[in-house]
């Protein structure tokens, strides 16, 4: 007797494409990091191997279904970018952020469409598809290239509220060009929907996360294992009820993940370690089931005009989107250069090449063929240039010294904290001495790390900018809002 459920053969399917998948991935990693090529591309071949055009392993032509996965797996990836987005992140790039994520996705629309009008000779409508589903930048290539790649802190810190914020325009132009197709759109509809998009978002993030802030910090839920988990709840909490006002659940989810990451400090490590976890596995799954949906059969036949399309966008629309948004901002040459390189592109085009599917217009199958050629040039031709533009522009630097040190300490279960400061200009700590400032009480200053070097504290020890300073702090009352005060100089540090 034997008992098999409709489940079965899936999971046992999905379990020796996974571990095949880490198995490669496993033997490629040292090639993959030297080359700063996202692993991802290694589990979308895969995928293109075992589907319809190729093994015929698997069978997969529900593009409705690789549009909820889609959505599923963009939801863990963007609350883990929003849990590792420092606050400082958000006070260095918000301006021009905001700019890339708007106006910026714009932009790159705009240009990205004339070049397919001109290039492949279609309806304005498609290419105006096209432009909008590659106007944004995508997180989960753009946050998986940052954790291999060692960028300067105020690129970083942009790509990062760029890719993290910027979906929501793309999907307004591409559902926006789709109602245009259906019956038509009046500008002030787009309008209205962008800004409920956007707005509504980010009020939705900022409430669900600031009531994140207040049941983690308050609520003691005895299990560690419990507090990432809740993590999940929360973030599919903004996600779901900013959808269902009409609003964008990629901002408030993103927006949710600031808010935990930022000011939820004592449970930081298990968090981030959870969901960076969870994150790899949405961004495996993303891309092998976008693989399954890919006919390669079919891509010769647009090669040509999309190469000259991921040229466009590369090397015209993405610089001139940079260059329009950065005006004023202090950035010089060198850091836009690196912005318009950095612009990966990724999975949500292909998700959002999925609408057009899903909706039945003409041309649907163009567009997602031409969006997946060139979002495929796209990371391949940075994915292998941006190491090299790094070298060549001077911006070369390794790991941070400070990472290895925080990580390495395990201070869970017992009563004190490792906080880290990070000394900017604007802090009453920098330009001063240790023994001039003094310190909070049940707090010592353990180390300073400045560059590639750690420093022994001393009374005598100058804190500069840029510094981080590790702490460890005695698990009593409001420890990180005494320390805050201490670093901006408000009150006496003894209390």
């Amino acid at each position: 007797m034997q008992m098999t459920l409709g489940v079965d053969a899936f999971l046992l399917l999905a379990a020796v494409l996974t571990l095949s998948a880490v198995v490669v991935s496993a033997l490629t990693t040292r090639f993959s990091r030297r080359l700063r090529v996202p692993g991802a591309l290694l589990f979308l071949g895969l995928g293109m191997l075992v589907g319809d055009d190729g093994l015929d392993l698997v069978s997969l032509a529900d593009a409705e279904l690789v549009q909820n996965a889609g959505v599923v797996a963009l939801l863990f990836i963007l609350l883990e970018g929003g849990l590792t987005t420092k606050p400082t992140d958000l006070r260095l790039a918000a301006v021009p952020g905001l700019l890339l994520a708007t106006v910026g996705v714009a932009a790159t629309a705009g240009i990205t469409a004339l070049g397919v009008w001109l290039l492949l000779d279609v309806e304005v409508v498609t290419a105006a598809l096209v432009g909008a589903v590659v106007g944004s930048t995508d997180a989960a290539a753009v946050f998986s290239m940052m954790r291999t790649t060692p960028l300067p802190r105020r690129v970083s810190a942009l790509l990062r509220v760029e890719s993290g914020s910027n979906d929501p325009i793309a999907v307004m132009l591409t559902v926006g060009l789709l109602a245009t197709v259906d019956g038509g759109a009046s500008p002030g509809t787009w309008a209205a929907f962008a800004g409920m998009q956007l707005l509504g978002g980010a009020v939705v993030g900022v409430g669900v996360g600031g009531l994140a802030v207040v049941l983690l910090r308050r609520l003691p839920l005895g299990i560690d294992g419990l507090y990432p988990i809740a993590v999940v709840a929360l973030g599919v909490l903004a996600y779901g009820s900013a959808v269902r006002l009409g609003a964008s659940g990629f901002v408030a989810v993103y927006l949710t993940g600031v808010l935990v990451g930022a000011y939820v400090p004592r449970h930081r490590r298990t968090i981030l370690g959870f969901h960076e976890a969870l994150a790899n596995a949405a961004e495996i799954g993303l891309f092998l089931v976008l693989g399954l949906l890919v006919f390669p059969a079919r891509l010769p036949a647009v090669a040509l005009g999309a190469l000259g399309v991921a040229a466009v966008l590369t090397l015209v629309a993405r610089p001139a989107a940079v260059w329009l948004c950065t005006l004023g901002q202090g950035y010089d040459w060198r850091e836009r250069t690196l912005l318009s390189a950095g612009g990966l592109k990724g999975a949500v085009p292909i998700v959002l090449a999925t609408f057009p599917l899903t909706a039945g217009i003409d041309d649907a199958l163009l567009v997602f063929d031409v969006v997946f050629f060139v979002v495929l040039s796209s990371v391949l031709v940075q994915g292998l240039a941006l190491l090299p533009i790094v070298r060549r522009l001077g911006f070369e630097q390794s790991t941070p010294a400070w990472a290895p040190v925080a990580q390495a300490l395990p201070l869970e279960g017992i009563e004190v904290d490792l906080v880290e400061v990070h000394v900017t200009e604007d802090l009453f700590l920098a330009g001063r001495r240790l023994a001039e400032v003094g310190v909070p009480g049940g707090t010592i200053v353990t180390a300073v790390i400045r560059r590639d070097a750690v420093l022994v504290p001393r009374g005598d020890t100058r804190i500069e900018v840029d510094d981080v300073l590790l702490l460890t702090v005695e698990r009593a009352g409001p420890a990180i809002d005494r320390l805050t005060a201490w670093a901006r100089g408000e009150g006496d540090p003894r209390r």
